[in-house]
């Protein structure tokens, strides 16, 4: 058995003991279903970076996307627990979005995703370009 549970302290049971490379695969798949999507990685650092943000102002800080998907992509979120959102019963409508206490348990994850893509080796000769040979 592969001993990534070592490593990662990923046991659904609590004993690391009985962790199969299965287990890890699932477990590693359900939490990258909950951040798949074009915008949800950068709409989650801009909540991490600001606390609590309007939704102008997260169509202002993410200009790529379109206000369709963004409102897409913080409902997916939000229905995943990861987003909480706030709307205030005022003229012009006020809403703001925050991360969950349990979306603020990811900062952790995210930061070593970020160092570990930092520490890529550089490679000398190699075409790096996505879907291209």
């Amino acid at each position: 058995m592969a001993r990534t549970d070592k490593k990662v302290g990923y046991s659904p049971t609590g004993k690391l003991d009985d962790v199969t490379p299965d287990m890890a695969a699932s477990g590693a798949e359900a939490a990258l279903q909950l951040i798949e999507g074009r915008w949800k990685l950068v709409i989650i650092f801009h909540l991490f970076g600001s606390g609590v943000l309007r939704f102008s102002e997260l169509e202002r800080a993410i200009p790529a996307v379109s206000q369709k998907m963004l409102i897409q992509q913080l409902r997916e979120l939000e229905r995943d627990g990861i987003v909480a959102r706030t709307a205030y019963p005022q003229v012009p409508p006020k809403v703001e979005y925050s991360l969950t206490e349990w979306g603020k348990l990811m900062c952790p994850a995210l930061d070593a995703l970020l160092e570990w893509g930092a520490a890529r080796p550089v490679q000398d000769n190699v075409n790096l370009k996505v879907g291209g040979a």
